[in-house]
């Protein structure tokens, strides 16, 4: 459960935190483009180091560092995954295009991880809400952000407890240790349903959906460091989509026999 701690808001005072939410999604939308553009190595590695200042800048380094440790075991599935259907299908084993679609992931997770802690439910509801999206739609999408990490963290609580009481979940074959996850699914689910019907009372009983136009006690704007980040996130869009049509890209392997 440790790779949803990467997706939880902390509050820390640092320039990261206090950039607007819709310029932090741009410069996560970015790499996600130039994520998905390449699949060689070296630009991958080369998205995956160049936020590596933007992190320490931001103060979240441990969370960050718990959340791509929790999908390490996701990226292992992906590179034995992406070897094997490559030996299946071509024939030969591409140890290089594997690799990158495992750093391609990690690059993913890495901008998410970052933007989901420096950025608060309740700024990105006012972001959602300024860029004309219903407010239907931002409520509901909020709520699932702030909801996801409190059932990991109560999965995890189950998760003890029942180990406590002598569940032993890493026993047995396949099957056995689905069998072992019911008695935590069970009381997972049931406490996700009784919390959803709280919600609905705190709803209703707030007059939710009551008047069609809404108003907020703040409103966001673009500062210094705003426009800042937004011009080196569509220079390095950018920059990526020259590379990608224009410029041969050498493999890792080309570089080691120079």
């Amino acid at each position: 459960m440790s790779v949803f701690e990467g997706f939880k808001f902390r509050r820390v005072s640092s320039p990261v935190h206090d950039l607007d939410p819709r310029v932090k999604f741009l410069y996560v939308c970015v790499v996600f483009a130039a994520a998905v553009m390449f699949s060689e190595l070296l630009p991958l590695i080369l998205l995956l180091l160049i936020q590596v200042p933007f992190i320490l800048l931001a103060g979240v380094q441990r969370a960050w560092l718990k959340s791509m440790r929790g999908a390490s075991l996701l990226a292992l599935l992906i590179f034995v995954m992406n070897l094997v259907s490559m030996y299946l299908y071509q024939g030969q084993i591409l140890l290089e295009y594997s690799l990158g679609m495992t750093l391609r992931f990690l690059v993913l997770v890495e901008s998410f991880s970052t933007f989901f802690l420096t950025t608060s439910p309740d700024q990105l509801s006012l972001a959602l809400e300024q860029s004309h999206v219903p407010y239907e739609f931002s409520f509901a999408f909020t709520t699932a952000v702030r909801f996801v990490p409190v059932l990991a963290e109560e999965a995890q609580t189950i998760m003890d407890a029942q180990r406590a009481r002598g569940l032993e979940l890493e026993r047995g074959n396949f099957i056995k240790r689905v069998k072992n996850y019911i008695p935590i699914l069970i009381p997972l689910i049931v406490n996700a349903i009784r919390r959803s019907l709280e919600l609905a009372e705190a709803m209703e009983s707030r007059a939710w959906g009551a008047t069609e136009k809404r108003t907020n006690l703040y409103v966001l704007k673009m500062r210094g460091g705003d426009y800042t980040l937004a011009l080196i996130s569509l220079s390095t869009l950018t920059l990526a989509i020259y590379i990608r049509l224009f410029l041969p890209i050498p493999s890792i392997t080309t570089l080691l026999r120079l």
